[in-house]
């Protein structure tokens, strides 16, 4: 647990994360049929002709309680700094209790926690909505450049990035498995969920890995479908940015999954923040973000 002084520091670093209204989308589209199964889709705001394109996964430790919305300003953030954004909805475990924008995370009091994902719902949506990107962006984002695509997703939306960039080496009965390697320039994953036995002894928000997976007698047979530090080595440039006074998704998670990418042959970046925690990642008005808006265009430009 976190002494009362790193809990009071990450608290106020959520509080300015989620303190900013949500930005509408210039689209939407949708790519299944539950309410849950859309893309919100933001312009870049310059005059770029072909812009990069980003694809955002937000977190939450894939419970209903968190939906895209807090993490539209950073899409927004994104969108002025010349990128074209996709930003990923997808189903997710429970039933929301709080608006996301004024919701806490899931890291103790209030509440009974809900569940965390819903096998194999999340999985399906995030791989369906990655293949129906290509078609969507010819009408919704024809400002953007799919041949600079980067993946970036934070918390539970940073272990679906690095999920979505490896389903060329999924298990060959896994059905969101590819022929081929998706067209990326990158993954930058944003203090990820990225090692599940490591986030399990940690008790990362409250068991989420386990939960997700379904439960104890289900975790074993089930991770290699889902857990990122199994699905090594992807050939696809990554970059994981954490803070290292994280106390939500510690930085050992992201040390293990580096680690565990280098044994493989390997190299994955780690860019640890010595004065972050887990949400000035995805806050505008934190300096972090600038820091991952530049991990992102390293790879995208």
């Amino acid at each position: 647990m976190p002494d009362d002084a790193a809990a009071a520091r990450a608290a106020a670093e959520e509080e300015s994360a989620f303190s900013h209204p949500p930005v509408d989308p210039d689209v939407t589209a949708a790519y299944g049929d539950h309410p849950d199964q859309v893309i919100d889709f933001y312009a870049p705001r310059t005059d770029t002709a072909l812009a990069p394109l980003v694809v955002v996964l937000h977190g939450g430790a894939w419970r209903a309680r968190y939906d895209r919305r807090h993490i539209t300003p950073f899409a927004d953030y994104l969108a002025r700094r010349g990128f074209a954004v996709a930003n990923v909805e997808y189903r997710r475990g429970g039933e929301p209790q709080i608006p996301a924008q004024n919701s806490g995370s899931d890291t103790g009091g209030g509440a009974p926690t809900p569940p965390a994902g819903r096998w194999p719902d999340t999985l399906d949506d995030v791989a369906a909505a990655l293949d129906a990107l290509p078609a969507f962006l010819r009408e919704a984002l024809p400002q953007a450049d799919p041949g600079r695509t980067v993946l970036t997703g934070h918390s539970a939306g940073g272990h679906l990035a690095l999920w979505g960039a490896a389903r060329h080496v999924l298990p060959a009965d896994a059905p969101w498995r590819t022929d081929r390697p998706a067209p990326l320039r990158g993954v930058v994953a944003l203090a990820p969920i990225a090692d599940f036995a490591v986030a399990e002894k940690l008790d990362v928000c409250g068991n989420a890995a386990l939960q997700f997976l379904g439960g104890q007698d289900k975790f074993a047979g089930r991770q290699p479908y889902a857990d990122p530090v199994l699905l090594l080595p992807t050939g696809i440039a990554t970059t994981v940015v954490q803070g290292r006074t994280d106390v939500v998704v510690p930085y050992a998670v992201a040390e293990a999954y580096a680690d565990a990418a280098a044994k493989a042959g390997e190299v994955v970046g780690l860019t640890l923040l010595e004065d972050a925690g887990h949400f000035p990642l995805i806050d505008p008005a934190a300096d972090a973000c600038a820091v991952v808006a530049e991990e992102i265009a390293q790879l995208a430009w």
